[in-house]
């Protein structure tokens, strides 16, 4: 483990370099880790441990996803198994449905989760809010979580590109002794960049907010915000999608990504660099306290419910895929289409 200064703030991370992947297969050598559910952070996470020479099954459901599956060459009977098979044939048995289906599935899984074994996670939300999801685990197993900072195609992507993601780790219960060790060898196993220690409830509570805050949510009201304002000035579809979204994730967001904000500050013309300073906390102190009403809604477990009521339902696929389709056939986001088409690349 290796000591870091984050602004100032000294944190504990790992890295491949304290922690090498010989060695995590040194510790996870005996594990059978079985991977249950193989939609959004099951392919990249298997994948990458099954390139890195770890002992690796799939558990999923018949359909497309288990179709997809054997298209990544698990194989049925072999390394690609029912939900319930791979659990009992796992001594890591990975949660990694949806939020709404490991509630589901948690009473088939949870007799096959005997002594010594470890139960997985990439996010803390089953555990964090049991009193709502009813996922509450054996004594005598450890309970276990590395939380990728990104999507499982992120995480694979960037596997093959020869790069880690970033994530988080955390322990909730140790019945072994070697829940951390455990831990720390799985996250080198999927191929972190770097990991920094978390908790459940951290982790749970700045994902959420992350997710309906920044990342997701703010980012998209913000962006249909300026291209309104733009359009109902009589500025063109054009003009106003370059302006608020190509330049930001073509041009600005691959520099403040490589060096920081200031770095693309400097990399633009004074003007900009003016304007930004002066209008940066203007938005900073209009946002943030929607942002302290966002954390506080996660903090008191309002999101949680909302997603599990809202996910529980029969038709929520439906209806999840009617609001997308809304979103993708706005005039903003088909302007972006064409825009895309228009990029050298595609030329």
């Amino acid at each position: 483990m290796a000591e870091m200064n984050f602004g100032g703030v000294l944190e504990t991370v790992v890295t491949s370099k304290e922690f090498s992947l010989e060695k995590a297969r040194e510790v996870l050598k005996d594990e059978t880790i079985a991977v249950l559910g193989y939609g959004i952070q099951g392919p990249g996470q298997a994948c990458n441990l099954r390139d890195n020479g770890f002992n690796v099954i799939v558990g999923q459901r018949p359909g497309k996803t288990y179709d997809k599956a054997v298209a990544d060459g698990w194989v049925p009977g072999k390394t690609l198994f029912s939900i319930e098979e791979a659990a009992e044939k796992g001594t890591i048995v990975c949660m990694l449905l949806s939020d709404a289906g490991q509630i589901s599935a948690w009473p088939k899984v949870k007799k096959y989760l005997t002594k010594g074994k470890a139960l997985y996670y990439s996010h803390g939300f089953a555990i964090n809010w049991s009193d709502r999801t009813g996922v509450v685990p054996p004594e005598d197993i450890d309970v276990i979580m590395v939380a990728p900072k990104g999507s499982g195609t992120s995480l694979r992507t960037m596997f093959c590109e020869g790069r880690g993601l970033n994530c988080s780790y955390a322990v909730y219960q140790d019945a072994t002794g070697k829940a951390e060790e455990r831990t720390i060898a799985f996250g080198i196993g999927i191929g972190a960049g770097y990991m920094f220690k978390t908790t459940f409830q951290r982790e749970a509570t700045s994902d959420l907010t992350g997710e309906r805050g920044s990342l997701m949510g703010a980012i998209e009201g913000l962006l249909e915000a300026q291209y309104q304002v733009l359009r109902e000035h009589g500025h063109s579809p054009s003009e106003a999608f370059n302006e608020t979204v190509e330049e930001l994730t073509q041009s600005l967001g691959p520099l403040f990504g490589a060096k920081g904000m200031d770095w693309m500050y400097a990399n633009c013309s004074t003007t900009a660099q003016r304007g930004a300073l002066d209008w940066a906390p203007r938005f900073r102190d209009a946002i943030k306290p929607v942002m302290e009403w966002l954390y506080l809604s996660v903090q008191s477990g309002n999101e949680a419910q909302i997603s599990i009521d809202s996910n529980s339902k029969e038709d929520y696929r439906e209806k999840l895929n009617e609001e997308l389709r809304a979103m993708r056939e706005s005039e903003m986001w088909q302007a972006g289409a064409t825009v895309r088409k228009l990029r050298p690349e595609n030329n």
